[in-house]
């Protein structure tokens, strides 16, 4: 069986026609939190990843009303927009997910409704940015994008593809059985994704849900099955699950991930303690490192615009540069090359 083709993202031409009224993009990256506990520092982290990597968009976090009032101003602090969503549950009955608070993650389903953004790149709050990845923005509308995740953990052992020891991250090491039918169609870590939001979506997103058993994954089986026929693979660094780089090491090159997502066990860097199997490896330690060198940060700290005599400023009107950019006419652009 061929390998699955991946989207690439490198450099492209194109030509911005200026003589059109220009308006910017309205674009967000989202995340989600959720209860009382820690993970309020992840976003945090994540939040002060996107500054320091000089990203144009800000970031949304999607609340549960659990979520503490000191948490959301220690996110509206760091200049996050803060906003509360309320719960998704799934039917009833009696799965068993692979992990117990998987269940809440159904709730990410409201993100579709933030219409007043036209595309938004959803990243878990374990997820850090290394790199300025905000030319995922400018990827075809009407697609699904997510990184492709492997079938090797111990979570998918009640699988077909875990009994027969088969990946889609290397498709070639054991092939699908002819007598087994179709192989199974691409399979994406709902962790990091690229969507546009639209209330068509969103109202069908919560219909089939509600005729629609859970599975072990939760709303990452969910959403799998449900964009299945307009989901594409974007490339492995834009989101190297922790665990590739035992399971798939061949697969990896490090030194051109953009965006990292500690979600091994053990891993989550404000938990670490270098105890549970593979957190002694010197490439995990590193990578623990670099999250903390961001989160600690002090100079990326969110600080408001301000004037001399300190005062903070509202936004600054784009409207007088738009318009002497339409003036202007036709101007070719080249987009940078990707750092990867």
């Amino acid at each position: 069986m061929a390998p699955p083709e991946v989207v690439q993202l490198g450099p492209k031409s194109t030509v911005l026609d200026l003589a059109k009224p220009l308006t910017l993009p309205n674009r967000a990256y989202v995340t989600f939190l959720a209860g009382n506990g820690d993970y309020v520092k992840g976003v945090v982290g994540l939040a002060k990843g996107l500054r320091k990597v000089n990203s144009a968009y800000p970031l949304v976090v999607a609340v549960l009303p659990d979520v503490p009032e000191e948490h959301r101003r220690i996110l509206e602090i760091q200049g996050c927009i803060v906003r509360e969503i309320e719960p998704v549950y799934p039917p009833e009955n009696q799965t068993q997910f692979a992990m117990a608070y998987y269940v809440i993650n159904y709730s990410k389903l409201r993100i579709w409704k933030f219409v007043e953004y036209s595309k938004m790149v959803y990243l878990d709050g374990d997820i850090q940015v290394y790199d300025n990845i905000d030319h995922l923005f400018d990827l075809p509308d009407g697609n699904f994008y997510a990184v492709m995740d492997c079938f090797c953990e111990k979570t998918w052992s009640h699988t077909p593809q875990a009994k027969i020891g088969y990946c889609q991250q290397c498709p070639d090491k054991v092939k699908w059985p002819a007598e087994m039918g179709q192989p199974p169609s691409l399979y994406f870590n709902a962790g990091m994704f690229v969507f546009e939001p639209s209330l068509e979506t969103y109202e069908n997103l919560l219909a089939t849900l509600k005729v629609t058993p859970p599975t072990p994954f939760a709303e990452q089986d969910f959403l799998n099955m449900f964009f299945r026929d307009i989901y594409k693979p974007i490339p492995l660094i834009y989101n190297l699950v922790l665990a590739m780089l035992w399971r798939h090491p061949e697969n990896v090159e490090l030194e051109k991930v953009k965006v990292v997502h500690y979600c091994a066990a053990g891993s989550k860097p404000w938990r670490y303690t270098g105890k549970e199997d593979n957190m002694q490896r010197e490439d995990v330690k590193m990578l623990v490192r670099k999250w903390w060198e961001v989160y600690s940060d002090e100079s990326l700290d969110y600080k408001k615009p301000t004037v001399a005599d300190g005062e903070a400023v509202g936004p600054v009107s784009m409207k007088p540069l738009l318009v002497a950019l339409s003036e202007a006419g036709a101007v070719p652009c080249v987009t940078a090359p990707s750092a990867a």
